[in-house]
């Protein structure tokens, strides 16, 4: 006996197969979702826990062959049925690779649906032991995490180990590496996954503002507190509160968060009254808070209460083995949105993103992917690129040199890059005309 009916979505562009799709699986009992196209079918992935996942592979723009992919790619354990009016060795192997249990072909009788299904829909068990975070309504921020490089590894492997209980943890790293990211998994993928997760962004409320916002306030507590209100910390009761940036949290707010990681209570900004409270914290920052509290504009007791479990987001350029992941989800997501198709990427471009620094991160690399969509047609070129990323500036192996010498060394090789066009070779080393004029005299 099913303790709930298994959702199903069905992706077909012929509305007649998910009409008679539709009707078989509520005749056994199932919910189904339906979905006309590709992109129609990632948003209700992304918004719905799904059992099953039933598709075509011939459908225009993007096919079953990319949905297919992305499903491996980003929902890994959810079981994949094909249907497919035009069946071929070669198709069968390539959705065979692609993790699909079972393959049949058009037209189908209901009862060889029936079977199908039944050897690939996980059996929910009698006891209720197989469940999902999903399944109530959270959502799995696991596949979110994007990468398999050795630093990406370890953070994973720390979120298994932190993800079921409530130590106060400390997610360290340069901004737009994904902090907020891994705060959602560890919150996500655990056992308080149905209580609330509140995000605070402490350097985005103004200082006068946060202590009410952490702490919540009284009814005339100040001018503007027309009524009580409960605060972050008592709004996530049970859950998870993620302090953003809490570097950027004055002394005062600091002194006050010290005193609820340590109490386990809050009270709100006009009450005398203390209010006890069950909440996990994690903080967060881009800054360095030991050069901080050296200069004593953070507490080191503070230090030491939020870092009880510390987890080092590494920067993007120490992870360029990730950098091909990440090209293929920002691909994918951005060619849904604006070309409702899957955009592809030339090879000597990937190159080019791979020898990035990127000191902006992943967002950085999301931004211009994201551009070099719009800009292209159907696959993106080294034209597509941001000025800045369009020369290849590796260099063979060097002697060992002075700074000087080497500074030499490389504005005369962007110069023969960029074709001595002193605009762009500047617009490369980050710094401006007149500094490099200096350079050259030099």
């Amino acid at each position: 006996m099913r303790l709930r009916k298994e959702n199903i979505l069905i992706v077909d562009d012929d509305l007649h197969i998910l009409e008679l799709l539709q009707r078989h699986l509520h005749s056994w009992s199932y919910h189904t979702y339906r979905a006309v196209s590709v992109k129609e079918a990632v948003h209700i992935l992304r918004d719905s826990h799904i059992d099953l996942m039933i598709t075509d592979l011939k459908m225009p723009q993007i096919d079953g062959f990319e949905l297919l992919k992305f499903v491996s790619e980003h929902y890994p354990n959810l079981p994949k049925l094909v249907v497919t009016g035009y069946p071929s060795v070669q198709d069968s192997l390539t959705v065979m690779k692609s993790g699909v249990l079972e393959y049949l072909t058009k037209p189908f009788t209901k009862d060889e649906l029936k079977a199908a299904i039944a050897r690939t829909i996980p059996k929910t068990s009698d006891s209720g032991s197989q469940k999902s975070s999903t399944a109530t309504g959270a959502k799995n921020t696991h596949e979110e995490i994007i990468g398999s490089s050795e630093k990406i590894n370890d953070v994973i492997q720390i979120i298994e180990r932190v993800k079921n209980n409530k130590a106060t943890i400390f997610i360290t790293g340069e901004s737009g590496t994904g902090k907020e990211l891994v705060a959602r998994a560890i919150h996500y993928s655990g056992k308080f996954a149905t209580a609330p997760f509140i995000a605070v962004n402490c350097g985005g409320i103004p200082e006068n503002l946060l202590e009410a916002e952490l702490f919540g306030y009284t009814k005339g507590a100040f001018t503007g507190a027309d009524t009580n209100r409960k605060g972050a910390f008592l709004a996530a009761q049970g859950g998870t509160i993620f302090l953003d940036e809490i570097g950027n949290a004055s002394l005062a707010v600091q002194a006050r968060l010290l005193r609820v990681l340590q109490e386990k209570e809050v009270m709100r900004v006009g009450s005398q009254n203390a209010e006890k409270i069950d909440v996990r914290v994690i903080a967060a920052t881009n800054s360095d808070l030991l050069e901080m509290i050296k200069s004593q504009s953070f507490r080191e007791d503070l230090y030491y209460r939020l870092s009880v479990v510390e987890i080092a987001v590494a920067p993007l350029r120490k992870r360029v083995s990730d950098i091909s992941l990440l090209v293929d989800k920002f691909l994918f997501k951005y060619g849904i949105e604006y070309k409702d198709r899957f955009v592809k990427i030339d090879p000597d471009v990937l190159e080019v993103l791979k020898r990035y620094q990127w000191p902006g991160n992943i967002r950085e690399l999301e931004n211009v992917i994201q551009r070099a969509v719009i800009l292209c047609d159907t696959h993106i070129t080294i034209d597509h690129l941001p000025e800045h990323l369009k020369y290849k500036l590796d260099f063979p192996d060097e002697a060992l040199l002075t700074l000087g010498e080497m500074e030499k060394k490389y504005i005369q090789k962007v110069l023969r890059t960029t074709g001595n066009n002193k605009t762009k070779a500047a617009e490369i080393l980050k710094i401006t005309r007149k500094t490099l004029r200096e350079k050259l005299k030099d």
